[in-house]
């Protein structure tokens, strides 16, 4: 993507969304009353996406950047358990396996195989989503691909991804997941700081914290 000199960089975007994904998990653990928080926390996956498949496109070795995504999935469960289900939870599998399936339809798409064997491997995807459970499950594959797709497209793709998460969701609360075209429409194509390991051990660090927090107020 074209770098513009005003703007938000990906590392800016990962502080919006890790904040609103903070957000968001606060409400679920501690406080389900407030659905506000909810509404807020909305922001953070797609911004998650849009920036997966900028790394997608401009990582040396998408191979690495999967194995990544596949340890911290793995190394995330039992928190993810404890916070949301309080036991480990065989049902339900964090974002990060969300993220990880993404990658690897993206990857299929970027080695420019044939249109079919591609569009297999996707549905194929969306298929093993739903039946762990992941994160946001099907969506959050159509959502990544469809980020990938349209990648040149700037404001093209933040408006068909927004009309599809309405098409999807509707008046719901995750409808409000619309609203992150908002920030990425501001994305100026820079990195920013990298502090790369720090986002990935944020993600089963704040479930960890949640639930002990949980655990002595209830």
């Amino acid at each position: 993507m074209e770098e513009r000199k005003f703007g938000l960089s990906g590392f800016a975007l990962k502080w919006i969304a890790m904040i609103s994904m903070l957000i968001d998990h606060t409400g679920a653990v501690l406080f389900p009353q407030y659905i506000q928080m909810r509404m807020i926390g909305r922001l953070a996956f797609p911004i998650y996406c849009f920036l997966l498949v900028e790394g997608a496109v401009h990582t040396s070795d998408i191979r690495k950047y999967e194995i990544r995504l596949l340890l911290f999935a793995l190394a995330s469960e039992l928190p993810f358990d404890l916070a949301f289900y309080t036991r480990v939870d065989f049902r339900h599998q964090n974002v990060f396996f969300t993220l990880f399936l993404g990658l690897v339809v993206v990857e299929q798409y970027q080695k420019r195989r044939q249109k079919l064997s591609s569009f297999l491997i996707f549905i194929a995807a969306m298929v093993l989503s739903e039946v762990m459970h992941t994160d946001y499950s099907a969506a959050g594959i159509v959502f990544i691909v469809l980020f990938y797709l349209l990648y040149q497209y700037k404001t093209g793709k933040q408006a068909v991804f927004a009309a599809a998460n309405f098409l999807m969701y509707g008046t719901s609360v995750q409808a409000y997941a619309g609203l992150a075209a908002l920030p990425m429409l501001l994305y100026n194509g820079k990195r920013g700081p990298s502090m790369k390991y720090f986002f990935y051990v944020f993600y089963p660090l704040h479930l960890l914290i949640l639930w002990l927090i949980c655990r002595i107020m209830y």
